[in-house]
Order: structure tokens, then C-alpha cells, then sequence
């Protein structure tokens, strides 16, 4: 499709991502990108509840990116407030995903009616690069996960008798045994969403965008693009990080911020294992016990899904943690500002579940990762960050059980004894390397962009 427009005339992008938060931030970050470029005017499409979540981040007085509420149908089990995964039962994630493919005729209507130049979308649904076509409106697929799992799913598909041909990093026995061991009840529901990736990834045009950085998984996009047969351009790390000034407005912060002004640099570690995993009663017990052995000073954020938010953080931890731990801990129920944490200076590392965000955000900010992955492709982005030298994972016992005494020698390696000083050294010069390669990968993605619409 030609654009053939003045240079007042806006290039109008909508953005479609996947309704989990992680997928959701960094296409919002993406969105504020592409915003201060080019004279583009972004339209980010989500559920009405997940808009919500997200506008703060928006500087009040930008109006190049518009929100756009996307409908799912609803029902007394399934009503509005739960339609996003952040928080959500783990019960109604099928009814999520199913609400989310019935809302392909109503999307079709908001690209009829904004008639946007490109259309830019996620890997979980098919159906929008599909309806883009029929209306001939560009597209281009942009992928929030790492190229590595990508290369390792799509190998599988398009090659599943030969080895992987990279440097292929072994995943810890457990995650080994739990990966590829063949479960026969499982089998459809991954044929069909191998399936459907794959399609999306290929569908749009020859061009795909990857919240990742070569400086990490360069080999894994190279690869990427012979698999894909396409360019794919890294644009990342895509990760929200404040301002300054951000500070003294946010009261919640005010306090960690004077707790964390006492202690010690490199002194701290931050928990936290994302929006959409809620950690069993025995992991909490393990993890709180490896906390209060290593000695290290700890701001925890413990979440419960959604119809258990008036639960007491004393309930989900070990009996008594609160009162042994004392002013070692800082416990903070359902939301922190991990960004504003991370860059504080008595943050000496991450234990993190190793969602990819949480990744590019602590390597992004120069702090280690302390790796306690917990399903999906964390365990692959867990060995990626060790292998790359800028973390470690904390490795659980054959029966799946994350070892206290693993998770308590970790950070006391890397933050309480300081002898992982490699690691620190390593991920700050990465964090210089990528901050000022930024511009960079930014331009080279808008000048595809713009070569697409011939503008």
C-alpha cells in the first residue's frame, strides 16, 4: 500500500498485543518509541482493563498515542475486570484465550473504521494479520519473548529429528526432564499453538521486530532469520524506565526509597516473580527461607491472584519470616516499582522468575539476575542469562522443588559476599553497550517501516 501524504499528515500505526502485562509494556514501550518519530500517531488496542493499567505510563500531554478499547464478549463468570492476565484465576485462562480469538470481528471493525497505514501485532493471534490482508493494510509482527526460544520452538517444528545447530545451552535436569518429556495430553493443545505462532510469525510482511538485543542472542537472530525467511530487526531492550523527576510524585515509592537510602550499595535484592505467577505455599516457603539464610537485605512483592487480593502477605510466608527478617525486609503486597527499585543504588541483584521483561529491564539497569524460573520460557531465558554471563539460576531438585540452600548461596555469592564481582562487571558494561546502541537499533526499525509504506 502506497502512503502518499504531506509531511503534516500523521502515519497512523495500531498496535495489537497480547492482553498479558509483559506483552503489553513493551509494545507500550515500542509505542512511545515510534511516537517521538517520524511524525507517526499510534493507536494501542487492548481490553478496557488492561488500558486502564498502562496510562499512567503515558506522559499526561502526548497525543501521539491514542488508546483504543477492544471488547471481549463477557459473562457473570468472565466479566470485564478479568479480562486481561495479570492477576487472573489460573481456572479462566482457556476462557481467556477463547474470549480473546472471539474478538476478531470486532478488532475488524476498529481497522475498518481507523483504517491505520500498519498494523503491528503480536504471536497469539492469528486472525489479525489475516483480517489486515483482506483489507490490504501492512503488517509486521513484533515478538516480545527472546530469540532463542523462538529458534528452539521453530527448529522443533520445521526440524524436529536433527540437533539444535547452535551453541545450545542445557537447561537444568529438571527443566530438561519437564520439556521433553512427551505428554500425550498436551499434545493437540501445543500442535495447535505451534501452529498458530508460526503462522503469525510468518504472515506479515518480510520484515519481523524482536524485543531483544544482538549484543545477547545475535547468533539466535541470525538463525531466527533463516528459519523465518526474513529480516528480523532487534529493537530492544524495550524496558519502562523513569524519570528523575518521577521520584518525589510517586508517595509509594517516597517509602522504599528511605528504606533503601540506609542500607548499604549493592547491599539488596529485590523479589519479585511477575504479574501472572502465583508461587505455591511450600516455593514461598523455600524461597523465604533461602532469603532469611543468606543474610542479604530484601524487598519481596508478593501477589494473589485476583479473588484473593484481602489476603495477608503473613499468610503466604513462612510462620514467624516477618518477625525473624526484620529491618533486613521490606515486604510489599501486589505492585512495586521494580524500575525505580532496580536503578536505586543499594540494589545489588534480581531474584526474578525471569519473565523476559524482567530480564532486559535488569540487565538494561546493570544488575545481575539471580534466576528462580518458574514455567514457560523462563527456564530457556534463565540459562541464556547464565550462559551469557550476566546471571546465575538457582537449580531445583529432581522432584521440581526450588532448594533453599540454592537460592540462599546465590545471593550470597553475588550481593552479600560480592564473589561474583564478574557478573556485576559484566552486566554493567552491557547495560553501557545497549544504552548506547539504542538510537541505533530505533532508526534502523523506522527506516524499514518506512521503506514498507514508502514514506
Amino acid at each position: 500500500m502506497d502512503v502518499q501524504k504531506s509531511r503534516d499528515t500523521p502515519t497512523t500505526i495500531l498496535m495489537l498485543p497480547w492482553i498479558g502485562y509483559g506483552h503489553l509494556s513493551a509494545y507500550l514501550e515500542l509505542a512511545k518509541v515510534l511516537s517521538k518519530r517520524n511524525n507517526f500517531l499510534i493507536y494501542f488496542c487492548s481490553t478496557p482493563v488492561n488500558l486502564d493499567s498502562i496510562k499512567r505510563k503515558v506522559v499526561p500531554s502526548s497525543s501521539s498515542i491514542q488508546f483504543v478499547e477492544l471488547h471481549l464478549p463477557s459473562s457473570p463468570e468472565f466479566p470485564p475486570h478479568l479480562h486481561t492476565t495479570n492477576a487472573l484465576p489460573p481456572r479462566l485462562t482457556p476462557t481467556l484465550h477463547k474470549a480473546f480469538a472471539a474478538a476478531a470481528s470486532p478488532f475488524e471493525e476498529i481497522l475498518q473504521t481507523l483504517c491505520p497505514h500498519l498494523l503491528i501485532y503480536d504471536s497469539l493471534q492469528p486472525w489479525a494479520p489475516q483480517i489486515a490482508s483482506s483489507l490490504n493494510i501492512p503488517a509486521i509482527n513484533f515478538n516480545t519473548t527472546a530469540a532463542s526460544i523462538i529458534c528452539h520452538a521453530l527448529h522443533n517444528i520445521n526440524y524436529p529429528d536433527t540437533k539444535f545447530p547452535l551453541s545450545d545451552w542445557v537447561l537444568h535436569n529438571y527443566w530438561k526432564g519437564k520439556y521433553t518429556t512427551a505428554d500425550p495430553t498436551n499434545s493437540e493443545r501445543i500442535r495447535r499453538v505451534r501452529e498458530s505462532f508460526l503462522y503469525c510469525l510468518s504472515a506479515s510482511h518480510d520484515v519481523s521486530l524482536i524485543n531483544s538485543c544482538r549484543e545477547i542472542e545475535g547468533e539466535y537472530m541470525d538463525y531466527l532469520s533463516v528459519l523465518l525467511k526474513k529480516k528480523v530487526i532487534a529493537v530492544g531492550p524495550l524496558a519502562y524506565e523513569p524519570r528523575e523527576d518521577e521520584d518525589e510524585e510517586d508517595e509509594d515509592y517516597s517509602r522504599i526509597k528511605n528504606w533503601l537510602d540506609k542500607k548499604e550499595v549493592s547491599s539488596t535484592v529485590l523479589v519479585s516473580f511477575g504479574s501472572e505467577y502465583f508461587p505455591s505455599k511450600q516455593e514461598m516457603e523455600d524461597i523465604g527461607n533461602g532469603l532469611e539464610e543468606s543474610g542479604a537485605n530484601f524487598i519481596w512483592v508478593i501477589r494473589f491472584p485476583k479473588g484473593e487480593e484481602n489476603r495477608r502477605v503473613e499468610e503466604a510466608l513462612p510462620e514467624g519470616f516477618v518477625e525473624k527478617a526484620g529491618e533486613r525486609a521490606m515486604i510489599l503486597k501486589d505492585w512495586a516499582p521494580q524500575g525505580k527499585i532496580l536503578k536505586h543504588r543499594s540494589i545489588g541483584g534480581f531474584v526474578s522468575h525471569c519473565g523476559w521483561n524482567s530480564v532486559m529491564e535488569s540487565i538494561l539497569l546493570g544488575v545481575p539476575v539471580i534466576g528462580v524460573p518458574m514455567h514457560v520460557d523462563q527456564p530457556y531465558n534463565a540459562g541464556l542469562v547464565e550462559e551469557a554471563g550476566l546471571g546465575v539460576e538457582a537449580k531445583r531438585d529432581p522432584d521440581g522443588r526450588i532448594q533453599r540452600e540454592e537460592v540462599a548461596k546465590l545471593i550470597r555469592e553475588v550481593v552479600v559476599n560480592k564473589n561474583r564481582e564478574d557478573l556485576r562487571t559484566k552486566v554493567k558494561e552491557m547495560s553501557e553497550i545497549l544504552r548506547s546502541k539504542g538510537d541505533e537499533k530505533i532508526e534502523e526499525m523506522v527506516a524499514q517501516i518506512s521503506l514498507l509504506l514508502k514514506i
